[in-house]
């Protein structure tokens, strides 16, 4: 499997990016320290997930970043992307799994028990916990689990952890405190007026806790 760091996992949004491109967002989030890049474009064709994904592919060339490419599997492998994301309504891991082949990454959605415990760790890499909080960025989310619903979430989901969902700078501590590897953010990062700056304060505060943390 490749590596990869959930400290600080982007999730691009193409209606918050409007003003400025997902491809700008991301240049500007990456050197501010987002470490994940995940092309979320849920009414996008395969052939433009393709695009956009071989645009952003070359934009985080040289910097570190891995590119994740959520549901779609296609383009996923015709991106070559690090690695491929999953919801539960989705293809279900061992199909994706067969599909990508051993070398790219894959998370999945994780919203409950029976999601966390049902994860097999040789197939998948990562879970993506959530949502913690409401978040207008996915209205059909399930029900918030809050820290709490996170914390029990992460104790027994026996690959690396991600929390998703209305997460914001203040909620940094918090996060890590409950064992996730990192945060995943959307609106906080995506349709800023300075991407570049609010990740850097993300990557600040995600150092510092894990400095306090030791």
């Amino acid at each position: 499997m490749k590596a990869f760091d959930l400290s600080l996992y982007l999730v691009l949004d193409p209606d918050l990016c409007r003003d400025l491109t997902m491809i700008e967002t991301t240049r500007a989030a990456v050197a501010g320290g987002v470490t994940m890049v995940q092309l979320r474009h849920k009414h996008a064709t395969t052939a433009l997930r393709i695009e956009l994904g071989r645009a952003l592919k070359a934009a985080l060339n040289g910097t570190g970043a891995t590119l994740i490419i959520n549901d779609d599997v296609e383009a996923a492998i015709e991106v070559n992307a690090d690695g491929l994301h999953i919801g539960q309504q989705d293809i279900d891991a061992t199909t994706a799994r067969q599909r990508i082949g051993n070398d790219m990454i894959l998370g999945v959605s994780c919203s409950n028990e029976s999601h966390a415990t049902g994860i097999d760790p040789r197939i998948v890499d990562y879970a993506g916990i959530g949502p913690v909080f409401g978040t207008a960025t996915k209205p059909d989310h399930d029900r918030p689990l809050g820290m709490s619903g996170l914390r029990h979430l992460v104790s027994i989901a026996p690959v690396p952890t991600v929390a998703i969902g209305g997460l914001k700078l203040e909620h940094v501590d918090t996060v890590l405190e409950t064992g996730a590897a990192g945060l995943a953010v959307v609106s906080a990062i995506c349709g800023q007026a300075d991407p570049e700056s609010i990740s850097r304060q993300f990557a600040d505060r995600i150092r510092m806790a894990r400095i306090r943390a030791q």
